[in-house]
């Protein structure tokens, strides 16, 4: 019997032969790449770190030397499904390099001291909802932290690095997700990556969507939780609307802005199918699910969070007295930007010109919509809805020009590039297409203006370089000489202590010290420790609510009298303190508890000095 081969068309052998190539040809590539732009990002760490020149262009040198070959792979039309997943899952793995370069060993910025005390405590002594002394809600929200201690416990490994294993699986899922939110609407793999990388433009997603934050897991629970909301509406299934319904209560656990978020982005997706004909089963469903979470919500913050809503509301209320100190001309309120930045004059230029940008690319995609209307009603309600969102992210973006709004309008642009990305993507492929010779240059070009221009503006240099130590500073404040009083002291009083600090040594004994530090309030000035002059009495209100509240230490970091605040603060934002470019306080201010008979000194390393309280010594 002769065996004789499969006769293959020349069509056919044309149609795979170049897809045989394409998985190793990838791997190569970008693994040459990465290493090349990992080398970089080293080095501008190093460049950074040393003193010497161009950080900034080291940094983006190692960006878009991965990033650009990355985003060729995963948007070309003949590149396979698994490849392309692939490519996403490395551009995602690579993305979060940067930020973990800048803090590999332990916690860095503010918040993430503390979230690494939350897990740390809940590991030792197995409570949850314990209150947090340096971000007062978070312990109302314990999903990031109940995971990271679990996976501590059952690894074996420390805090730091099962935190790193959650938030670079997030990171991960953020990427998987937007992409397949986008191939749920448009029903195309290629757009869903060229949405993916879209999305991968907004401020947060390099720097503070990859911190220690419960933001970092929220925002992936809540695109998929989007991912279950659109597959159940095309289809009412009892398996998507259960799992939506798990995904929405695992981010309401996790975040209370973005459980907020969710459930105005829901309520989004609900309204614009209402009314369409052949979407009611979608509309019911999705107005069904919104009500859910929504109730879930309430829930949560009326029976177990109840303090959100006072932590929120100072900062909203603040911005808008900003902005309207600005419209009046009163020459309050407002915030330069880049006002004595380091940062480079191509980036300042790149961070005004990103929203530009993106205007003009949603009114494009708003025109091609208008023009190419699909014939699935869903469809079409759903990417009015993706609009309406993406919409959100320009009147958001005055608030940047706020003190107080600030941190607001970054958070928010994590949801409203969401819209963005879905609505954009397809003219981006649209125009690959039929014009790709003059539309590729352009779309990398555009690709990386936007990278560059969104991540200056959205994060200052100090959290994204390393350097000297600086006294009131976010990112470079922490100094062994506090470390180690810290362990000191909770070395030989223990830790769980009432103690009185500033605002970073607080940070640092509150972590690293698992003490409960307070840095003082409108209603609680324990600043006028500070402030008081030698030979004046202290106010015996303070000293009477200090021995009542059963406060036991002082901590005095003698930097106060030599230097400012890199951020203009000593204790909290609403501080009676002048800031006029000189340090607030004296030596002898500072000094002066070493002549009171109330304050014992117990510990003192030069800048850092320990007092124990003995209030039964106070004069009557």
């Amino acid at each position: 019997m002769t065996l004789t081969a499969p006769r293959v068309s020349p069509a056919e052998i044309s149609e795979k032969s170049p897809k045989s190539w394409q998985p190793a040809a990838c791997a190569a590539s970008l693994t040459a790449a990465g290493a090349a732009g990992a080398a970089a990002l080293v080095t501008a760490d190093r460049a950074a770190e040393w003193g010497r020149g161009g950080a900034f262009g080291w940094f983006w040198l190692g960006m878009l030397v991965f990033t650009l070959p990355a985003v060729w792979w995963a948007c070309r039309r003949a590149t396979g499904p698994m490849l392309r997943v692939a490519v996403l899952v490395a551009y995602a793995c690579f993305t979060y390099l940067p930020k973990l370069l800048r803090n590999p060993t332990g916690p860095l910025y503010h918040d993430e001291f503390a979230h690494w005390r939350q897990s740390r405590e809940i590991l030792l002594d197995g409570r949850l909802f314990d209150p947090n002394p340096i971000v007062r809600v978070i312990g109302d929200f314990p999903g990031l932290h109940a995971m990271v201690a679990g996976i501590s416990a059952l690894t074996g490994a420390s805090t730091w690095h099962a935190a790193l294993l959650v938030l670079i699986a997030a990171h991960v899922l953020v990427v998987l997700g937007v992409a397949v939110l986008a191939e749920e609407l448009w029903r195309d793999r290629r757009i869903a990556a060229v949405a993916a990388i879209a999305y991968t433009l907004n401020s947060s997603f390099l720097f503070f969507d990859t911190q220690f934050g419960y933001e970092s897991l929220a925002i992936p629970l809540m695109i998929w939780t989007l991912v279950g909301l659109l597959r159940a509406m095309r289809g009412p299934r009892a398996d998507w609307i259960v799992t939506t319904l798990i995904l929405a209560a695992a981010t309401v656990v996790t975040h209370h802005l973005t459980a907020l978020g969710l459930v105005a982005i829901m309520i989004v997706f609900a309204a614009a199918m209402t009314g369409r004909r052949g979407a009611a089963p979608a509309a019911w469903t999705a107005w069904a699910l919104a009500a859910a979470t929504a109730g879930m919500v309430t829930a949560w913050l009326f029976w177990v969070a109840p303090k959100t809503a006072g932590y929120l509301d100072p900062y909203l209320g603040k911005a808008l007295d900003q902005i309207a100190g600005m419209l009046n001309d009163s020459g309050s309120g407002g915030r330069t930007l880049f006002k004595q930045s380091v940062a480079p004059w191509w980036e300042q230029k790149a961070a005004f010109a990103a929203p530009m940008l993106a205007l003009a690319a949603m009114i494009a995609a708003a025109w091609r919509l208008r023009a190419r209307r699909s014939a699935d009603p869903l469809t079409r309600g759903l990417a009015l809805a993706a609009f309406l969102i993406g919409a959100c992210y320009f009147p958001a973006a005055v608030l940047i020009l706020t003190p107080s709004g600030a941190e607001g309008a970054r958070r928010s642009w994590a949801f409203s590039y969401l819209g963005i990305a879905l609505v954009v993507a397809p003219l981006a492929v649209a125009l690959l297409t039929r014009a790709a010779r003059f539309a590729g240059p352009t779309l990398v070009a555009l690709f990386a203006v936007m990278l560059v221009g969104n991540t200056a503006a959205g994060m200052n240099p100090s959290y994204r370089f390393p350097g000297p130590a600086a006294y009131g500073s976010d990112t470079r404040s922490l100094t062994p000489e506090v470390v180690a009083a810290s362990n000191w002291l909770r070395a030989t009083q223990g830790r769980g202590l009432r103690i009185v600090a500033d605002r970073y040594s607080g940070l640092i004994f509150g972590s690293f010290g698992g003490q409960f530090p307070v840095t003082g309030s409108v209603t609680f000035p324990t600043y006028d420790l500070y402030l008081a002059q030698p030979g004046t009495p202290v106010p015996p209100g303070l000293i009477t609510q200090l021995s009542s509240w059963n406060f036991q230490y002082l901590i005095v970091d003698r930097r106060m009298a030599r230097e400012v605040p890199e951020i203009g603060i000593y204790f909290e934002t609403n501080e009676p303190i002048p800031h006029d470019g000189r340090p607030a306080f004296t030596l002898g201010q500072l000094t002066k508890f070493d002549h009171l008979p109330w304050t014992i000194k117990i510990y003192d390393s030069g800048d850092i000095a320990i007092y124990r309280f003995d209030f039964s010594r106070v004069a009557s």
